[in-house]
């Protein structure tokens, strides 16, 4: 049973521009709503009950925002001094998240649900045996605010290879992951990508995949931000 999710909502938000000059990327309002309740609420339906934020950009508001929630449990990992970049920032915060597999959350990251829930399934996917990872991914040529050539390609057992090199890849990363705890052995200490730790668990054939069922919105520029009100506006509609 995962219970626990860390929501990475330290970033500056530079590409979401004018918008983040006053307020942090994960208090843009999608729908009418702050992105980072978007991704609280579907964590809360998951059955997550422990949510780590880090916090680095207008920090003050984000926290201010965050102690409005009942539930789930919201604790704060504080990047105020130094931003340390995703898997910086998500070993920073294992202190907090503890030594059991847990979910780590973009901030700018939505979707309109097809069937079921995405995330639920992603949990039940989940084997702790065979995997280090666990990617929930997009098809690239349906999604909202991505335009680049796939980041993944899947094998039928669902693991997952990297893009080559002026070649498309069906798969876009949806901005969610499943982690276990031991994939940060040995991580290096302050600024890194967690494309670093991805890559790792990819060449020890670690790194699994999981298709989301539904519209994926990479909600991360203005301009993806209003296609994105488009397209909520349609389903509402619907």
């Amino acid at each position: 049973m995962i219970d626990t999710a860390m929501i990475l909502g330290a970033g500056l938000g530079t590409r979401m521009r004018p918008l983040t000059d006053m307020v942090p990327k994960p208090l843009v309002r999608l729908g009418g709503r702050a992105l980072i309740d978007h991704a609280l609420d579907r964590l809360e339906e998951a059955g997550i009950t422990r949510v780590v934020v880090n916090v680095h950009y207008l920090a003050d508001q984000l926290e201010a925002h965050l102690k409005g929630r009942k539930s789930p449990q919201i604790l704060i990992s504080d990047e105020r001094g130094k931003l340390l970049d995703t898997g910086g920032g998500v070993v920073n915060a294992l202190p907090l998240i503890g030594d059991r597999p847990f979910l780590i959350h973009n901030a700018d990251t939505a979707w309109i649900e097809g069937i079921g829930g995405s995330l639920s399934r992603l949990m039940e996917a989940w084997d702790g045996e065979r995997m280090d990872g666990l990617m929930l991914l997009a098809l690239a040529a349906t999604s909202i605010g991505y335009d680049g050539h796939g980041d993944f390609n899947m094998d039928p057992s669902g693991v997952l290879t990297r893009r080559s090199e002026r070649q498309e890849a069906p798969f876009v990363f949806a901005g969610v992951s499943i982690a276990h705890p031991r994939m940060f052995k040995g991580a290096p200490k302050g600024v890194f990508s967690l494309n670093k730790i991805w890559d790792r668990a990819i060449a020890a054939r670690r790194l699994y995949g999981s298709r989301l069922d539904g519209v994926w919105m990479h909600v991360g520029t203005p301009d993806a931000l209003a296609e994105a009100e488009q397209r909520l506006k349609l389903e509402h509609v619907r």
